[in-house]
């Protein structure tokens, strides 16, 4: 799996690269730096408070906790997510770990994680059919929009499956394996058992639960101003309608490219392709794909500084204490009588 995500992020990164060649390298550069570094910072906070909001969607399903502990844990999976050569599956076991580091117990930071990932799935599902709509408003006749719909049906039913699945899925193993014996039973799913019943635990504050996925949805809905204020400050401004159809069904294609490290390739072609519909021009949508990535950096390069230094900290900690527990290898010796 691992030779095949490098594989599919190189032919990304050639997929790119060749794009930028074949629509003219300097028209993508003018269009990418008309958007001037006051568009480029501002872009850049909103989406630090994106991240923020997101993060507090997350530590609303961990009563108890600072929510500065998920909002950084959010910051570290985003990072992962996008700067760093790793599926979004990569950057959620990373902003699992950072909590867990912050003092998160690991099964609560596991079963966050779960219930987290999957809100916001659905809460993606709920913007890709906003942004459907909007479309067939837009555009009666256009032809990808059936397509669309299908995908968003079976998206649907695999996320109604999923959530299922984290509720009902344990209690179906348990009455399955229980004829097999409970001493094989409790050897195999203690680790399950207590991740369930995490995840059991969260589902029941249903006030919290139902706060995370408002948030959620609000993020996803709020994320188009990043792009809409984007074309503005480049001097291709679209409406916030139509922005918000291209981003709602780019980040549905994303989602279906998720193995592929950072969406390197597939980003870029669907903003060429989504934008095109709408006008917007190759090399302006490669430029608006491109200030994307550059924003990622800008703001995960200094998140991955600060886990450096953690983890660092934490490794001479261990070893320090490993070295305080060593016993003497010096030999005692005793005074021979005289």
């Amino acid at each position: 799996m691992r030779l095949a995500s490098i594989l599919a992020a190189i032919a990304g990164l050639a997929l790119t690269g060749g794009l930028v060649a074949y629509f003219g390298a300097d028209a993508v550069i003018r269009s990418l730096l008309a958007v001037g570094w006051v568009g480029f910072g501002t872009i850049c906070l909103i989406h630090l408070a994106l991240m923020a909001a997101n993060g507090i969607a997350w530590g609303a399903l961990l009563p108890g906790t600072s929510p500065w502990i998920s909002i950084w844990g959010r910051l570290v999976r985003d990072t992962g997510s996008e700067v760093l050569p790793l599926s979004q599956v990569g950057g959620y076991l990373l902003g699992a770990r950072a909590i867990i580091v912050a003092g998160v117990p690991g099964t609560a930071a596991a079963a966050s994680t779960i219930v987290d990932v999957s809100l916001e799935l659905v809460a993606q599902i709920a913007f890709t059919a906003l942004a459907l709509v909007w479309l067939i408003h837009l555009r009666p006749d256009a032809p990808v929009a059936i397509p669309i719909a299908i995908g968003l049906a079976a998206a649907g039913i695999l996320a109604a499956g999923l959530l299922v699945a984290q509720r009902r899925a344990f209690d179906l193993f348990d009455r399955l394996a229980g004829p097999l014996g409970r001493d094989w039973l409790d050897r195999t799913a203690a680790g399950a058992a207590a991740l369930h019943a995490a995840i059991t635990g969260i589902y029941r504050r249903r006030t919290r639960v139902h706060a995370s996925f408002v948030l959620h949805l609000a993020c996803w809905i709020a994320g188009t101003v990043e792009a809409w204020l984007a074309l503005r400050f480049a001097g291709a401004p679209l409406g916030f309608g139509v922005v918000l159809v291209i981003e709602g069904l780019l980040y549905a294609i994303r989602s279906v490219a998720f193995a592929v490290p950072n969406a390197v390739g597939v980003q870029e072609g669907a903003y060429i392709m989504l934008g095109g519909v709408f006008g917007l021009t190759p090399e302006m949508a490669l430029a608006l794909s491109l200030l994307k990535r550059a924003r990622d950096l800008a703001l995960g390069l200094p998140v991955l500084a600060v886990c450096q230094l953690l983890e660092g900290g934490r490794l001479r900690r261990r070893i320090a204490a490993r070295e305080s527990v060593r016993p003497s290898t010096r030999l005692e010796t005793k005074p021979r009588p005289s």
